[in-house]
């Protein structure tokens, strides 16, 4: 690694989305000048998809791809591929710190490479990453509500970002950039909002680490302008970041923090909402192979699906008052479908608006990966016609209220307003709502908008919302998929990130 070059250290990785940004970067002089010096990811899934990844641009930079693509292909396995090109390999596994680590578990591992990292490198750093949201978010807040054992104070997932704050002082970075879910800005510990605690933490890392040599840091939003010269703000500042603003096809809103030593007289820019039009998801998914669901709790066939797709089609039929038209034809099931599809059949005929179509596109990439629907029970495909019907006539998904008493789940709080987005489709028309790791549960609330196919989104077609590239694959059964999709950031929106550190660090150095 060379000293103009910006060492990058990833905490809580994930499958990698945050990192893929900022090593997908690429300057006025056609150089990557973010490096990954190493990433910290505990799930050995996630672990598995980071090395992968790793691989992959590590064998970019040296014009070896074409066993990747074998790779991908399956005409070789993952363990051949790391036995044909060992250098890169030996340096993508000591880059994921030789398998999974956890802060807080693993510290004297994970601090020891921090520091050999950070004392060989004269040039920039920077440390990115976002502690795990099940304590912030909202949904797992209502579960630990209805546990009458749960104590908040007790839940080491509120104090992970300490874990985040020590390694701040090891690496001193010139910037850090941390991720979290918007529930982080009105979760509590004994009835006091933690979010102001987290900033003022973060400002002065050395009254939690009491490292003394530790500097500190000016909070910045990325979406609300700081005054020149106006230190004071950090708590008063909109630190939320709507994703579907900046050319994202998802409705995904989470909290960036980021974090700028105080040695380095700059102010950052801010996100520009007006370079990237709305996406929706018609535009993001629909070139994907076309597939069916699979049928749960009994055979599993096209036959056998077609012949439910269609008596469904028939039950919805005879219904009145449904708030939709339904002529059989529209829920006719096309011929013939699978339930995986490799081949990419339609990809010259993708609606992705420019930015996306570079972004997610591979020239060399005439396969569809990770595309594979789940199984799903009669009941439910019958609510799915229904949904998918709706949303495509009216323009919206149906809330419980709407559903026929016919095709309502035997469940006593389904008309309580707790479950009123119980099932959800995902409008061909508009962004789609924000992909969590519950997708790895159920497809409930991502139920594909077209009727016909009458099913769920597969992780390629999450990854897609997710903007992940089609060449990026995630390891792991499709569970294990599911969830590292759902957990992690939009790399497109991180690469928008990257611009601005990297136009923040060139104006302090003015040599990178």
């Amino acid at each position: 690694m060379k000293d103009n070059d910006i060492l990058v250290i990833d905490l809580f990785s994930g499958p990698g989305g945050l990192g893929e940004g900022f090593a997908s970067y690429i300057d006025d002089n056609k150089n990557y000048p973010f490096k990954i010096g190493m990433s910290v990811e505990k799930d050995l899934h996630a672990h598995m998809t980071l090395t992968t990844r790793a691989f992959y641009r590590l064998a970019k930079q040296k014009g070896c791809l074409d066993g990747y693509y074998q790779y991908l292909n399956g005409k070789i396995s993952r363990n051949d591929l790391f036995k044909s090109h060992e250098e890169i390999y030996r340096s993508v596994f000591k880059e994921t710190l030789e398998g999974p680590c956890e802060l807080g578990k693993d510290n004297d591992h994970i601090h020891a490479r921090v520091k050999e990292l950070t004392e060989n490198h004269n040039g920039p750093k920077i440390l990115i990453g976002g502690p795990p949201c099940q304590a912030y978010s909202l949904a797992g807040r209502s579960r630990n509500a209805g546990n009458k054992n749960y104590v908040p104070k007790e839940d080491h997932r509120h104090f992970l970002y300490k874990e985040y704050l020590q390694i701040l002082s090891i690496a001193k970075p010139d910037v850090f950039v941390m991720e979290n879910v918007r529930g982080i800005l009105t979760a509590k510990v004994e009835n006091q909002l933690i979010f102001p605690q987290i900033l003022k933490d973060l400002q002065n890392p050395s009254e939690i680490t009491e490292s003394e040599a530790c500097p500190s840091y000016q909070i910045y939003s990325l979406v609300e302008k700081t005054e020149e010269g106006d230190k004071s703000t950090a708590d008063k500042l909109n630190y939320l970041i709507k994703s579907e603003e900046f050319g994202i096809p998802q409705a995904r809103h989470r909290v960036i923090l980021l974090g700028v030593r105080e040695d380095i007289q700059q102010i950052p820019d801010i996100l520009d909402k007006n370079i990237y039009p709305k996406v929706s998801v018609k535009e993001a998914i629909g070139d994907l192979p076309k597939l069916r669901s699979g049928l749960s709790k009994k055979v599993d066939s096209y036959d056998a699906w077609q012949e439910v797709v269609s008596k469904n089609a028939e039950t919805l039929s005879k219904l009145h008052n449904i708030g939709v038209d339904v002529n059989k034809t529209h829920l006719q099931p096309y011929k013939d479908l699978n339930r995986k599809e490799t081949v990419h059949k339609n990809k010259s005929s993708n609606q992705l608006p420019k930015h996306l179509k570079q972004w997610i596109l591979d020239p060399e990439l005439n396969l569809v990966l990770n595309h594979e629907t789940r199984g799903h029970m009669e009941s439910d495909l019958l609510r799915y016609s229904f949904c998918a019907l709706y949303g495509e006539q009216r323009r919206f998904s149906p809330k419980a209220e709407n559903f026929p008493t016919k095709l309502a789940p035997q469940h006593q709080n389904w008309n309580s307003g707790s479950y009123n987005d119980r099932f959800r489709v995902q409008l061909a028309n508009k962004e789609a709502t924000t992909i969590t790791s519950h997708i790895s549960k159920d497809g409930h609330y991502f139920i594909h908008y077209d009727p016909k196919q009458c099913r769920s989104l597969t992780v390629r077609e999450a990854a897609r919302l997710q903007t992940f590239p089609d060449n990026y694959i995630f390891e792991g059964n499709r569970t294990n998929q599911y969830t590292q999709v759902g957990n992690a950031v939009p790399p497109f929106l991180a690469r928008q990130i990257s611009e601005i550190v990297f136009s923040l660090l060139k104006k302090h150095y003015g040599n990178l």
